[in-house]
């Protein structure tokens, strides 16, 4: 479990976010939704020493965040940004390679090359991943990113806006990986999500941010309420239920 205490993060004289505390469920998918500039994305990157906070504390597995080694870190916990420049000339293949670095450091082995087919197999990439990544599409690339980040093999993967670049059918591939991850292999996964509509369908918890605060915290189905997203994101909701799945409409 990773307990979330009392962090804050201010930049110039904005709170971007405020005394934020709740708990990430192991062995689950955790949603954060919430409108632009909710701290959703600042939230993730002081979970992941990405981002430094001002306060507060982030406790995994019973240790504190500051008391881990970042070696150790990075074998605990996956991270991927929202936005990913590589500027080297890399193929799909050495891209997912980079996944093992904390455990390899740079000496594959064999239990290194399986871990990367598999990855690379999971995001059905097999037959393109000698490609180089300046030739791909943006749902490829993001693919192969994802890639990357399942050979880390970590308890732990968080992903910020993982749909990036994405179409419908990729979106929809992508979001199956993720549940199957969690259901097959016990990894506990947060992301950070705009569509709504995915994180109702594939979350099992949901975290929503409003103003750099949490607005409420619980399982899908508390937080997937009328009255609860239109005060979350001040517009109108209407919420059908489809083949047990919660989905919302609003225009």
């Amino acid at each position: 479990m990773i307990e979330i205490k009392n962090i804050f993060k201010k930049y110039k004289d904005r709170n971007v976010v405020d005394n934020v505390s709740f708990n990430i469920e192991k062995g689950k998918i955790t949603s954060f939704i919430g409108p632009n500039g909710a701290g959703k994305s600042t939230v993730l990157g002081i979970v992941t020493r990405l981002i430094s906070g001002d306060g507060g504390d982030v406790v995994i597995e019973g240790k504190n965040l500051s008391d881990y080694h970042t070696k150790d870190l990075a074998k605990k916990i996956a991270i991927l940004k929202q936005s990913n420049n590589i500027s080297l000339k890399l193929t799909i293949r050495e891209l997912v390679g980079f996944g093992r670095f904390p455990h390899s450091e740079g000496n594959l082995n064999s239990e290194d090359e399986k871990y990367i087919n598999e990855a690379i197999e999971y995001m059905k990439l097999t037959d393109i991943q000698d490609k180089y990544l300046d030739e791909l599409s943006g749902g490829q690339r993001q693919r192969a990113y994802i890639a990357m980040v399942i050979a880390q093999n970590t308890e732990y993967i968080l992903l910020d806006e993982p749909l990036n670049n994405l179409d419908m059918s990729h979106s929809v591939q992508m979001m199956k990986v993720l549940r199957n991850l969690c259901d097959d292999l016990g990894k506990t996964i947060v992301l950070v999500m705009h569509d709504i509509n995915f994180a109702s369908c594939y979350s099992d918890n949901i975290v929503a941010l409003k103003n750099g605060k949490i607005e409420k915290v619980g399982t899908t189905n508390e937080i997937v309420q009328k009255e609860v997203l239109e005060d979350i994101y001040e517009m109108n909701f209407d919420i059908k239920e489809i083949n047990g799945n919660k989905i919302c409409v609003y225009f």
